[in-house]
């Protein structure tokens, strides 16, 4: 049961309803994550900023891939289950991808570079080491790239700590607990 208050949808903030309309239109119904960050309309402007700024950086299917990787490292049910629909449904993903990404690998080799460096950052708090700056550079990443990657990770991360710190009811088709890929 989730530990933060959710707004009702008549007490949500002015400040907080185009955006959750916007989030509606998107997805067919707000996500529990995104009526939780209503009750603070700057915290969801600064997601959704977030969030959209950073879909430039990178293709989705490496954004996707990162976030996989990192809501698996992080333990983040809701998150997985969130990204693993989008990344099927949104994103044209496989399964077979889907499970390689949550564990740190994909079936491409350049987006399993990306998903084994985003789960050192996480692991290692970003304190990676050499090996882990060639690897990915060695898989054709720039060093402007690796900082996009860092950013994308960070991205996750938030949203990763604000549902586990709220145990966010999952609300869209659940996998596997994030204990175990796939």
């Amino acid at each position: 049961m989730a530990r933060l208050n959710v707004p009702s949808p008549d007490d949500v903030p002015d400040g907080a309803k185009g955006i959750l309309g916007s989030v509606g239109t998107q997805f067919g119904f707000v996500p529990n994550m995104f009526a939780t960050l209503a009750s603070n309309p700057t915290i969801l402007d600064v997601v959704m900023t977030l969030q959209g700024t950073l879909s430039r950086v990178l293709d989705a299917k490496t954004r996707h891939t990162i976030a996989l990787a990192v809501s698996q490292a992080n333990g983040c049910d809701y998150c997985l289950a969130m990204h693993t629909y989008v990344s099927s449904e949104l994103g044209g993903m496989s399964s077979d991808d889907i499970d390689l990404a949550r564990a740190g690998s994909s079936i491409d080799p350049k987006r399993a570079a990306v998903a084994r460096f985003a789960q050192q950052v996480v692991e290692s708090r970003g304190q990676v080491t050499d090996a882990d700056l060639a690897a990915v550079r060695g898989a054709g990443y720039t060093d402007s790239q690796i900082l996009a990657i860092v950013a994308v990770a960070v991205q996750f991360l938030l949203t990763n700590f604000i549902n586990n710190v709220n145990q966010t009811d999952i609300d869209i088709p659940a996998v596997s607990s994030a204990g175990t890929p796939g």
